[in-house]
């Protein structure tokens, strides 16, 4: 059930799909898939890897590497160490990359609209 005081209505005149067929946005979506996607494949990779290492070279996972430290364990961390590396990774890329654009936008529609956020 909605809100009946909160006014779903666009108040300004801006085409928000013409914004986003515009160059810039499209520029902006494109940046973003080039570093989202690739990163999101490698990921799966390792993932799956792990997987499969853990389902079918189990003398390999088992290797102790040192006192109960197994290979298996080595890797089954690495997989959220390679988590929050990609998580930085994004941040930064997005922060340096992403983020102008995304703003260069906005104050254009911010023009567009009189000022009005």
């Amino acid at each position: 059930m909605s809100d009946p005081r909160v006014d779903v209505t666009p108040s300004d005149d801006i085409d928000y799909i013409a914004v986003e067929q515009s160059p810039p946005f499209q520029e902006l979506k494109k940046a973003q898939r080039s570093f989202i996607f690739p990163l999101a494949i490698v990921f799966l990779l390792w993932y799956f890897v792990y997987v499969l290492l853990s389902s079918f070279a189990t003398e390999f996972m088992s290797q102790r590497v040192w006192g109960d430290v197994t290979v298996g364990l080595l890797l089954g961390l690495g997989q959220f160490v390679s988590t929050f590396v990609i998580t930085m990774a994004y941040v930064a890329y997005a922060n340096r990359r992403l983020d102008p654009r995304a703003a260069a936008i906005r104050a254009d529609l911010e023009r567009a609209s009189g000022g009005r956020p």
